[in-house]
Order: structure tokens, then sequence, then C-alpha cells
């Protein structure tokens, strides 16, 4: 596989995806917020994708601003703590939007709460019809719902695109390891895995009801490290990075 920029829509794998990421690759190696340098970086990425004709959809969390335990910790319910985590991931939608419109790629901000003056509402059929346009749909305020996580929103809304797969990127670790690769030296990273497998050894790769959710839908998951700038594009073309999850059936998700 070419280095990035060289590959061509033929070569590849997936047509559509849907994109995970987590509120805390927003801040970079900031303390809290967004960092703009770490955005733009995103920005290039993800536009990279998109002029090569895959249809590119997007789903980001809200850690670099706010998390649901923190508001329960100090006494707050937990559906208000969610609502809040909710309303955060707007604000990660809209700076992801105007960093890739500055690298000429249209993008639409859909949400799950309705709010009409910064963002359209999530529909299913208009999400789609923007993908076919060539344009990235970012979906912000998670499923709309208290008491699930932005995993689940992203398995719920890849299925619900039709996505070939879900990439899950992290920030550092280039897929599922067997314990935490920042603390043990010795941590064994996995190259595939099937659901029930990650499920069994309770790999932190997302939460419990978005991998059952992906694994009754049989979408594959890849797992891989955004901080290197050939991984996004190389797998959507077929490279072996990161870790595979799939149904272990041979030639399914990306298999042989």
């Amino acid at each position: 596989m070419g280095a990035i920029g060289e590959a061509t829509v033929g070569q590849c794998r997936y047509g559509r995806v849907l994109l995970k990421l987590s509120g805390e690759a927003m801040q970079g190696d900031t303390a809290f917020g967004i960092d703009s340098p770490t955005v733009e970086y995103m920005a290039e990425q993800i536009g990279g994708l998109v002029r090569l004709g895959v249809e590119v959809s997007i789903v980001i969390g809200a850690g670099n601003f706010w998390r649901g335990e923190q508001g329960t910790r100090t006494g707050m319910d937990r559906a208000t703590a969610d609502y809040m985590g909710m309303l955060a991931t707007v604000l990660n939608a809209l700076a992801l939007q105007a960093a890739l419109e500055r690298v000429g790629i249209q993008t639409r901000v859909q949400t799950a709460i309705s709010m009409a003056e910064v963002a359209e509402p999530y529909i299913r059929r208009r999400a789609i019809r923007h993908l076919e346009k060539g344009r990235v749909v970012i979906f912000a305020a998670g499923t709309g719902n208290p008491y699930f996580t932005t995993d689940t929103a992203a398995a719920l809304r890849a299925l619900e695109i039709s996505a070939d797969v879900l990439l899950m990127a992290k920030n550092r670790v280039d897929g599922v390891y067997d314990r935490d690769p920042r603390q043990h030296a010795d941590a064994r990273r996995f190259d595939r895995l099937t659901y029930r497998e990650a499920l069994q050894r309770g790999l932190e790769v997302m939460d419990s009801t978005a991998l059952a959710l992906c694994m009754d839908n049989t979408l594959p998951i890849i797992v891989f490290d955004l901080r290197n700038p050939a991984n996004l594009e190389q797998i959507v073309c077929g490279a072996d990075f990161g870790t595979l999850i799939f149904d272990g059936q041979p030639g399914r998700g990306g298999g042989d």
C-alpha cells in the first residue's frame, strides 16, 4: 500500500464509513477543551478520505469538556449529567465542521436534540443523501437519550446509515490490548478478535451495549491510532492496521 494520497477510489475496501472520535482526541496535548492544530490535523485526514470518494460520517465524544460521571459524583442525577455531555458533543462537532470546511470539505452537523439555529435535526434519510452527495455528516448529541454513551450512538448511526465499517480512533493506542499498553510494557496487542472474545475478555474496546449491537448486526469494527497520519486512508483502502473485531467468518469485515 502506498503512502497517503497515492490510493485511488477503486482501491478502497470500504465505501461508507463511520468514524468514532473521542472527545479527548480533540484536546490534543492540552489539558482541556479544543486544540486547534489537532482539529486541523483531523480535518486533513478526513478530507483525504472524502477526496478518494469515501462517504464519511462521524460521531464525537465530549470527554475534553464533560463526562457524565463527573456530575453524578457530586450528586447530580444521571439523566441531567448525560444531557450536559450531549450538549458538549455539539461544541466538538461544530469545531470539526469549521475545520473541515476550511479545507474545502462540505460538512453537515446533525443533532439528536433539536437546536435548529446551529445544526440540522438527525433525519436518517437526509443524512444518507448528504453522504451520497459527498458531504461529511457529523452526528452530535449522542442518541439523544441519557444512559447511552457516544460509543452506542456510533454503533447505532453506523447501522442506520448502512456503513461498511465502524472505525474507532484511539489516541496513541494502535489497537486493542489485553491490558493498558501505556502502563504495561508487556501488554499484547490483538490483530483480530471476534465480538464474543472482546466481550468475554472484558477488553476496553467500547461499552458492552455498543459492542453487542455491532455483534448482533455483524458490523465490523477497526480500532486504530489516529495519530499515525497514514493509518486512516490505508485502513479504508484495505491495509491491516490496528485491530479488527468481526464475526470470525473468512471474507467478512475485511477478512481473508
